[in-house]
């Protein structure tokens, strides 16, 4: 059975306590994995500030060229797994395997990994916008006497993250610690340790300090334990999970997404919506519905159950697929209990009035031993629906009808909007609305990201702050 290790500065390190991973098939033990104690962690993490005095010792030209061969090892080489090696394909049959994410889009995520690796240096001029790349070898101090200095404080020994199992794409949020010179402490999801013990390896492979790099699988116990001893922190999960940790501004919170897609009346109006339903699929079903930046709400003026019953149209061809299929779109259920739940949940909403499945055919599914929730289309009456604004990892979406003066003060929480109108009182409400995290104004997918503007939080601001400085006279 494949063993996946503890690494404690990059040591890899077989704890007695694991926990077995089934294959989500046939439901047969397929990986065992190590599990870190509280203990274990704490005195570990005692050693941080020396391991970030070595990551520190490796100059940032050094670190931009490690993140490019790490971009081609993490997608081409054999890489340490315990006490044999992982291929490339294997590692996406390990990620499927586990997490019911299709191999197709385990593949996509990989490439997406690469390609943030690879345009390291752009991202990070977008997160530190622009600034002198230079700073980051010169104690985080820059300029001179005459012409003013900046002058950047880290604010933590290192990063810790506690990370999903819903995509591997999703780790390209962590990786500019890397640069930063900030080193990891990671605790993966449970059903995925896959993706960042294979980017530890791929970055140690690289030439990079093991010291940067620990990874200790663990319970809730231990979760939390990182989230109050690292000076800073990501935090990934459900609302209930993230909710504790919303006002620690130490803990960077990325929760629930309800992204929106946003519709004007000249375009409900005139029939102009129908142009733009390729980019509502996409931004509801792309990586399998799975991401925070996947719509899950269509807010339109009028004639919404028209442009819902056209959405879910052109949902209905995504149907389950074996896992290996070069088409499959949807991704299985680790946990059919979770579907069947979440299943139940919203047929249980749909007997208060106003919202309508416009959807046909059984939304749960089995096929070839999984699970599979198929894409659901709800039109709703009003935003006040308990089915208006909420989130389902998988493709689900609301089609609600706003009247143009509550548009924007109904929406709540939104990690990403596009709003496709040309309609100016509608654009600056949006743009003063400090509850929307990224905006799109015109017609771009929620799920196109771009990586030099991050869609949620700011890595460089959460790690650093300029620190007010100037010279005196002796």
């Amino acid at each position: 059975m494949i063993h996946i290790p503890l690494l404690r500065a990059g040591r890899a390190y077989k704890s007695l306590n694991t926990v077995r991973l089934t294959h989500i098939k046939t439901g047969e033990p397929f990986a065992e994995v190590s599990q870190a104690n509280r203990g274990l962690i704490a005195k570990d993490l005692g050693e941080m500030a020396r391991h970030k005095k070595v990551l520190g010792n490796h100059s940032f030209a050094e670190l931009i060229a490690m993140c490019k061969e790490a971009a081609r090892l993490f997608t081409t080489a054999e890489l340490p797994l315990h006490e044999t090696t992982q291929s490339p394909e294997e590692y996406i049959r390990h990620v499927s395997g586990t997490t019911g994410l299709p191999e197709t889009l385990c593949s996509q995520n990989m490439r997406k990994i690469q390609t943030v690796l690879e345009e390291m240096e752009a991202v990070l001029a977008g997160l530190t916008r622009g600034l002198d790349m230079r700073i980051f070898d010169a104690g985080w101090r820059w300029g001179s006497q005459e012409k003013g200095t900046l002058v950047y404080v880290c604010e933590t020994d290192a990063l810790g993250a506690v990370l999903p199992s819903n995509s591997p794409g999703v780790h390209t949020l962590w990786l500019p610690a890397i640069p930063l010179k900030v080193p990891l402490v990671l605790k993966p999801g449970r059903e995925e340790p896959w993706t960042p013990y294979r980017i530890a390896q791929a970055f140690m492979k690289a030439g990079c300090a093991p010291e940067a790099f620990s990874f200790y699988p663990t319970d809730y116990a231990g979760a939390n334990d990182i989230l109050f001893r690292c000076g800073r922190s990501l935090l990934f999960g459900s609302g209930p999970t993230v909710a504790p940790w919303m006002n620690t501004p130490r803990v960077e919170v990325h929760g629930p997404g309800r992204s929106k897609i946003v519709m004007d009346e000249a375009q409900c109006r005139a029939g102009g919506w129908a142009k733009h339903l390729e980019l509502i699929v996409e931004s509801v079903a792309k990586n399998g519905g799975r991401s925070c930046i996947n719509a899950s709400g269509v807010w339109v003026t009028s004639h919404g159950r028209e442009i819902a019953a056209a959405v879910a149209e052109r949902l209905s061809c995504i149907e389950p697929k074996p896992l290996e299929h070069p088409d499959a779109r949807l991704a299985a259920w680790a946990n059919p209990r979770a579907a069947r739940a979440i299943s139940a949940a919203i047929d249980a909403n749909l007997k208060i009035p106003g919202a309508t499945e416009m959807t046909t055919g059984e939304r749960l599914m089995e096929l070839d031993g999984c699970t599979f929730l198929r894409p659901t289309v709800i039109w709703c009456e009003d935003a006040e629906h308990p089915l208006a604004n909420t989130e389902f990892p998988f493709p689900f979406v609301s089609v609600v009808d706003v009247p143009k003066t509550a548009m924007v003060a109904s929406m709540g929480a939104t990690l990403v909007a596009t709003a496709i109108t040309e309609d100016e009182p509608l654009i600056s409400e949006l743009l003063a609305n400090p509850r929307i995290d990224r905006l799109n104004i015109g017609a771009i997918p929620t799920n196109q990201i771009s990586w030099d503007s991050p869609h949620e939080g700011n890595l460089f601001e959460h790690l650093y702050k300029q620190r007010a400085f100037q010279y005196g006279h002796l």
